[in-house]
């Protein structure tokens, strides 16, 4: 429960990012000489706490999401618990092996089912962190994570080894019956300043990308209530009308107009008077726009689609702009249960998901803009969590990434502070600026390293401007994705293997009595 705690006290709001250094250390060392079945509890306890308190915002859609989403995002704690009780029973507690085991479990979190669920990995506890993001270039999040909880492992081997040196306890035994030495001490120890160094030398030793000059962009975030619309506001067409008269406000040059997701309310390429006003602001501005809204999809389906808008008319025929159909993205990464229901016949007697009456189509591909000299990929909410969406962009040359989202439904919770956590992580991996539209906010700009340059507070009614350097090239993590997790797992097949030659320690339980599992 201390480790849930703690590490839930490192992601926002309270974003004491150190404390993911220690915060497993609790937990690690109940798992020590448990054994699998008891080790999977303390995993499972652990995570409902964790998971309960950083996806509270899912109480908004009630306990019947709220428990069964906790519940199950635990469950993949357990399952480290239940190998890391299996290892710890052979002797395999080496930190670099249990951080391995860490770090598939994450990345089996982040992919199964329905295309996984990122959201808690350890490494973006460190978001605010420059050398942490500076690793990330070379491996991701889960390098990240994987050196973060490679920490927490030795400060645990030296609290132990400080603690046998003092004399008796009912701590477990040193595999050898005797009090370790000092140099058994120091290795821990020298095994934190080692991860440190790592740090400061991927900082120092940043991949070199190709400057392609700057984007001054503008990100209009136009919803103030802090609750679902009225049935008048609906009608009114509030949020359109809304980001339009906050854009049609903009008096500094601007490469780029973003308005966010579901800041339409409409198909533009239906509905003329919207069509005409985008084009318009287009024009009026000298500045490409993109905004987000739905569109129809086949089987009565919709897709969340992002809006391409340019300055200038591609139709001789046309010079106002007027007539011509917007390029299109259409998201690919969709949100289970919240834009689609699966399995929703078998489903239907759960009256909340009544809430989510249409289901949504995935695109098909990534979409680059070419946008005042630049080439831009644009990702729709949740999909700037998956970090193999912006590798795509980056691949394909894209020199910014733009996110249009909308977190209203979470009201003033961590949960828009937590998605711009890993929109830094996105930038960083990729070496790409990333320019946050969100509705109601938080909308932000951050650099190609991840660093927020500038971002506005919740449900207040502005416009960002701001500029950021674009570049091009490819950071190790582009090129090699998650090497770090291939690795990991053959970290842990060989400390399974050599675990599964040994014979089972015969720890007794931690008050002395019969073994609890």
């Amino acid at each position: 429960m201390l480790s849930g705690l703690l590490l839930a006290a490192a992601f926002p709001p309270l974003d004491f990012g150190p404390l993911a250094l220690v915060a497993l250390v609790p937990l690690l060392w109940a798992w020590r000489d448990a054994g699998p079945r008891a080790a999977a509890l303390y995993g499972g306890v652990a995570g409902v706490v964790f998971f309960g308190i950083l996806v509270e915002w899912s109480r908004y859609f009630g306990v019947v999401a709220f428990v069964p989403f906790v519940l199950f995002l635990s469950t993949w704690w357990m399952l480290a618990g239940a190998v890391a009780g299996w290892l710890g029973r052979r002797g395999m507690t080496a930190a670099p092996v249990v951080a391995a085991l860490w770090v598939l479990v994450e990345a089996g979190r982040g992919r199964v089912p329905f295309g996984g669920f990122p959201w808690g990995d350890v490494g973006y506890a460190f978001h605010d962190w420059g050398a942490a993001r500076a690793v990330a270039a070379w491996g991701g999040v889960p390098l990240v994570s994987w050196l973060a909880v490679v920490v927490n492992g030795l400060v645990l081997d030296a609290a132990l080894a400080w603690r046998r040196r003092q004399g008796p306890s009912r701590l477990p035994p040193a595999p050898s019956g005797r009090a370790p030495s000092g140099r058994v001490l120091v290795r821990p120890l020298a095994g934190v300043v080692a991860v440190l160094v790592a740090g400061v030398a991927a900082t120092a030793a940043r991949p070199h990308l190709g400057a392609t000059g700057r984007l001054r962009v503008a990100l209009v975030q136009g919803n103030d209530r802090d609750r679902d619309l009225t049935p008048e506001e609906v009608r009114d067409r509030y949020l359109v009308r809304n980001h339009l008269r906050l854009a049609g406000n903009i008096t500094e040059p601007v490469d780029l107009i973003v308005l966010p997701e579901s800041s339409l309310d409409a198909d533009p390429r239906q509905d003329p008077g919207l069509d005409m006003a985008l084009s318009g602001l287009a024009i009026a501005k000298h500045a490409d726009v993109l905004a987000g809204g739905n569109i129809p999809a086949s089987h009565d389906r919709l897709y969340n689609a992002a809006f391409h808008y340019t300055p200038q008319s591609t139709d001789p025929a046309d010079p106002t702009g007027t007539g011509r159909t917007a390029e299109l993205y259409r998201k690919r990464h969709l949100v289970p249960f919240g834009e689609y229901v699966p399995w929703r016949s078998e489903l239907s007697f759960i009256d909340a998901l009544q809430a989510v009456p249409t289901d949504y189509e995935p695109g098909r591909g990534p979409t680059v803009f070419s946008i005042a000299g630049h080439r831009v990929g644009t990702l729709i909410c949740f999909e700037s969590a998956f970090a193999p969406l912006a590798r795509q962009y980056a691949r394909r040359g894209a020199d910014a990434i733009v996110v249009l989202t909308n977190n209203r439904s979470y009201r003033r919770s961590a949960n828009s502070a937590q998605h711009l956590a890993m929109g830094q992580f996105r930038a960083a991996e990729t070496g790409r600026p990333l320019l946050q539209a969100a509705i109601s906010g938080i909308s932000a700009l951050v650099d190609h390293t991840g660093r927020v340059q500038a971002r506005t507070a919740l449900f207040v009614p502005t416009v960002l401007v701001g500029e950021v350097a674009t570049y091009r090239g490819r950071t190790p993590y582009t090129v090699l994705g998650d090497w770090i997790v291939a690795v990991s797992a053959l970290l842990l097949a060989g400390g399974v293997a050599l675990g599964w030659r040994r014979r089972p320690l015969d720890h007794p339980g931690r008050n002395g009595g019969p073994d609890p599992s």
